[in-house]
């Protein structure tokens, strides 16, 4: 049977989100909603697709890159609940928050 997968936010993760578009809408709401939808479409692909991102160092962590506006989604997967939890979400010049593999 098919189970539904989950997303679930960490504080820090909500924070991320909200300062994305706080920082960016007084500057370019157009861009600002551009982003938004390009990080909404990447957590869509999650679910659908939870192991798509590469494997950090930290056990658990992976990592997947938005398309076109290079944010970094850090999260962890667990097939046995089906939870998808966001960790982070970075743009990629702002400090790393893990390695890869």
């Amino acid at each position: 049977m098919f189970q539904a997968l989950k997303l679930k936010f960490t504080k820090r993760a909500a924070r991320n989100l909200a300062a994305i578009g706080n920082r960016l809408r007084p500057l370019n709401p157009a861009g600002a909603e551009n982003v938004e939808a390009s990080i909404h479409d990447s957590l869509q692909n999650l679910l659908l697709f939870p192991l798509m991102g590469r494997e950090q160092k930290l056990r658990g962590v992976r990592k997947v890159l938005t398309p076109r506006y290079s944010y970094l989604i850090y999260y962890r997967f667990d097939d046995l609940s089906g939870t998808i939890t966001i960790l982070s979400v970075k743009h990629h010049a702002q400090m790393r928050e893990h390695e890869e593999t």
